[in-house]
């Protein structure tokens, strides 16, 4: 027998289901470049940038399944609160310590590798291919470096953004930023063509 008041509710489930990814989408479009940045500039370990940020957009997702799709009125203003909350509850008072407090592995040579290093984000080296060993090299360098640096350095190359966005969103003067940018890259191409650390 057919059941027209089933096969109505299962196109209401479905355009339900569309309207939520569309919303969805179109506040992720408009918005992750911005919270991409406003993490990256107020997180303490570069290594959390990603888990955060996912986070961040799985909670989005999660409400407008619950609530629908008109649920979010402003966007923005909806995913920059659950960023700030993110940010808060991934460094409560225990996760800053955990980041003091030296932890890390005993590799088979008996070496000791922090674990932010062995966590560490890849960098995407602008128009060259490296092989892994100079890699390698290059992360252990920037990760040695004070967190301001890291920051610069993510927003640069993975996050994509220019030195003045840089600037506003790490509260830096432009030529600040270009010098930490700038000397750091001279430092690692020396790094890079002499094998030295």
């Amino acid at each position: 027998m057919y059941d027209s008041n089933a096969v109505l509710m299962e196109d209401d489930e479905l355009m339900s289901e569309v309207n939520i990814v569309s919303r969805f989408n179109e506040i992720y479009d408009s918005t992750h470049k911005s919270i991409l940045t406003f993490i990256t500039a107020r997180c303490g370990n570069t290594a959390d940038i990603n888990d955060i940020f996912q986070d961040t957009y799985m909670e989005l997702y999660q409400i407008l399944s619950k609530h629908g799709a008109n649920h979010v009125i402003d966007g923005k203003a909806y995913i920059f609160r659950i960023a700030k909350r993110k940010l808060a509850q991934n460094y409560s008072l225990l996760k800053k310590l955990r980041n003091i407090i030296p932890m890390g592995i005993i590799t088979d040579n008996n070496e000791e590798i922090e674990l932010s290093d062995a966590e560490a984000n890849s960098f995407i080296m602008e128009n060259s291919v490296i092989n892994e060993i100079m890699l390698e090299n290059a992360r252990k360098y920037i990760n040695q470096k004070p967190a301001d640096i890291k920051k610069v350095f993510y927003l640069f190359y993975d996050v994509g953004i220019t030195i003045p966005e840089i600037a506003r969103e790490l509260s830096m003067s432009e030529s600040n930023v270009k010098h930490k940018l700038y000397r750091t890259i001279k430092e690692l191409q020396n790094l890079l063509k002499g094998g030295e650390q």
